[in-house]
Protein backbone atom coordinates (compact mmCIF):
# COMPACT_ATOMS: atom_id res chain seq x y z
CA UNK A 1 0.00 0.00 0.00
CA UNK A 2 1.36 3.19 -0.97
CA UNK A 3 2.33 6.04 1.37
CA UNK A 4 1.69 9.58 -0.10
CA UNK A 5 3.03 12.54 1.59
CA UNK A 6 1.56 16.37 0.29
CA UNK A 7 3.28 19.59 0.50
CA UNK A 8 1.84 22.88 -0.02
CA UNK A 9 4.46 26.12 0.18
CA UNK A 10 2.97 30.01 -0.68
CA UNK A 11 6.00 31.87 -1.39
CA UNK A 12 5.72 35.53 0.38
CA UNK A 13 7.64 37.17 -2.05
CA UNK A 14 9.01 36.94 -5.72
CA UNK A 15 12.42 38.05 -4.44
CA UNK A 16 12.31 34.17 -2.18
CA UNK A 17 11.99 32.61 -5.67
CA UNK A 18 15.37 31.91 -7.18
CA UNK A 19 16.88 30.40 -3.82
CA UNK A 20 13.50 28.61 -3.60
CA UNK A 21 13.60 27.19 -7.31
CA UNK A 22 16.80 26.17 -6.69
CA UNK A 23 16.80 24.20 -3.47
CA UNK A 24 13.50 22.62 -5.60
CA UNK A 25 15.58 21.37 -8.35
CA UNK A 26 17.75 20.04 -6.04
CA UNK A 27 15.48 18.20 -3.61
CA UNK A 28 13.90 16.80 -7.04
CA UNK A 29 17.19 15.36 -8.43
CA UNK A 30 17.41 13.80 -4.64
CA UNK A 31 14.16 12.31 -4.82
CA UNK A 32 14.62 10.64 -8.12
CA UNK A 33 17.09 8.40 -6.16
CA UNK A 34 15.67 7.89 -2.98
CA UNK A 35 14.80 4.71 -1.41
CA UNK A 36 11.59 3.69 -1.79
CA UNK A 37 10.58 6.66 -4.21
CA UNK A 38 7.75 5.59 -6.77
CA UNK A 39 6.11 8.72 -8.00
CA UNK A 40 5.87 12.34 -7.97
CA UNK A 41 4.87 15.91 -9.03
CA UNK A 42 5.31 19.47 -8.56
CA UNK A 43 2.26 21.30 -9.37
CA UNK A 44 2.64 25.22 -9.75
CA UNK A 45 -0.71 27.04 -8.72
CA UNK A 46 -1.27 31.00 -8.41
CA UNK A 47 0.28 33.20 -6.18
CA UNK A 48 3.75 31.74 -6.00
CA UNK A 49 2.19 28.60 -4.71
CA UNK A 50 3.80 25.07 -5.10
CA UNK A 51 2.47 21.89 -4.54
CA UNK A 52 4.89 18.64 -4.16
CA UNK A 53 3.00 14.90 -4.46
CA UNK A 54 5.11 11.55 -3.99
CA UNK A 55 4.31 8.49 -3.54
CA UNK A 56 6.23 6.11 -1.60
CA UNK A 57 6.70 2.40 -0.69
CA UNK A 58 6.01 3.12 3.39
CA UNK A 59 6.57 6.43 5.95
CA UNK A 60 10.06 5.24 7.08
CA UNK A 61 11.29 5.98 3.28
CA UNK A 62 9.82 9.68 3.40
CA UNK A 63 11.16 10.16 6.53
CA UNK A 64 15.02 9.44 5.56
CA UNK A 65 14.66 11.30 2.46
CA UNK A 66 13.24 14.40 4.28
CA UNK A 67 16.26 14.07 6.84
CA UNK A 68 19.15 13.70 4.49
CA UNK A 69 20.73 15.58 1.69
CA UNK A 70 19.63 18.78 -0.47
CA UNK A 71 15.78 18.50 0.73
CA UNK A 72 17.08 19.15 4.96
CA UNK A 73 19.10 21.73 3.91
CA UNK A 74 16.07 23.39 2.03
CA UNK A 75 13.63 23.19 4.82
CA UNK A 76 15.15 25.80 7.19
CA UNK A 77 14.88 28.46 4.60
CA UNK A 78 10.96 28.15 4.48
CA UNK A 79 10.61 29.71 7.81
CA UNK A 80 11.29 32.63 6.22
CA UNK A 81 10.54 32.39 2.35
CA UNK A 82 7.02 30.80 2.73
CA UNK A 83 4.12 32.85 4.37
CA UNK A 84 2.15 29.62 4.05
CA UNK A 85 3.45 26.17 4.06
CA UNK A 86 1.23 23.06 4.95
CA UNK A 87 1.65 18.50 4.84
CA UNK A 88 -0.47 15.96 4.55
CA UNK A 89 0.42 12.47 4.81
CA UNK A 90 -1.56 9.20 4.43
CA UNK A 91 -1.85 5.32 2.86
CA UNK A 92 -3.71 4.61 -0.05
CA UNK A 93 -4.89 1.39 -2.21
CA UNK A 94 -4.50 2.89 -5.75
CA UNK A 95 -0.65 2.75 -7.13
CA UNK A 96 -0.91 6.29 -9.00
CA UNK A 97 -0.94 9.01 -7.54
CA UNK A 98 -3.85 10.91 -6.34
CA UNK A 99 -6.00 13.41 -8.37
CA UNK A 100 -5.23 17.01 -7.36
CA UNK A 101 -8.75 17.46 -5.89
CA UNK A 102 -8.06 14.69 -3.88
CA UNK A 103 -4.84 16.62 -2.81
CA UNK A 104 -6.81 19.84 -1.93
CA UNK A 105 -8.85 18.04 0.33
CA UNK A 106 -6.79 15.90 1.78
CA UNK A 107 -4.75 18.75 2.69
CA UNK A 108 -7.54 20.87 4.21
CA UNK A 109 -9.24 17.82 6.41
CA UNK A 110 -6.19 16.28 7.22
CA UNK A 111 -3.68 18.44 6.77
CA UNK A 112 -0.91 20.34 9.51
CA UNK A 113 0.45 24.10 9.44
CA UNK A 114 4.25 23.79 9.18
CA UNK A 115 6.29 26.74 11.29
CA UNK A 116 6.31 29.89 9.69
CA UNK A 117 7.90 32.81 10.55
CA UNK A 118 5.49 35.36 8.58
CA UNK A 119 2.46 33.47 8.09
CA UNK A 120 -0.85 34.90 5.71
CA UNK A 121 -4.24 35.18 7.50
CA UNK A 122 -4.95 31.84 6.17
CA UNK A 123 -1.53 29.58 7.62
CA UNK A 124 -3.32 27.99 10.70
CA UNK A 125 -6.43 27.39 9.58
CA UNK A 126 -5.67 25.76 5.90
CA UNK A 127 -8.02 28.28 4.38
CA UNK A 128 -6.14 28.70 1.02
CA UNK A 129 -8.25 29.50 -2.04
CA UNK A 130 -9.34 26.46 -4.21
CA UNK A 131 -5.64 25.33 -6.50
CA UNK A 132 -5.79 26.29 -9.95
CA UNK A 133 -3.09 24.25 -11.02
CA UNK A 134 -1.66 26.28 -14.29
CA UNK A 135 1.58 23.90 -14.76
CA UNK A 136 3.11 21.20 -13.65
CA UNK A 137 6.02 18.11 -14.26
CA UNK A 138 6.08 14.78 -13.29
CA UNK A 139 8.84 13.73 -11.11
CA UNK A 140 9.61 9.75 -12.02
CA UNK A 141 12.18 7.81 -9.69
CA UNK A 142 15.31 6.28 -11.66
CA UNK A 143 15.40 3.04 -11.98
CA UNK A 144 18.51 0.73 -11.75
CA UNK A 145 19.58 -0.52 -15.55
Amino acid sequence: MPFVSVTRLKVRSVRFLPSFVIHTLRSVRQVKEAQGFRDGALLIDRHWTFWTMTSWDNQDNVRSFMRAGSHWKAMPHLLDWCDEASVAHWDQSETGLPSRLDVSQRMRESGRPSKVRFPSPHHGTLSFPSPRVTAGAAIAAKRPN
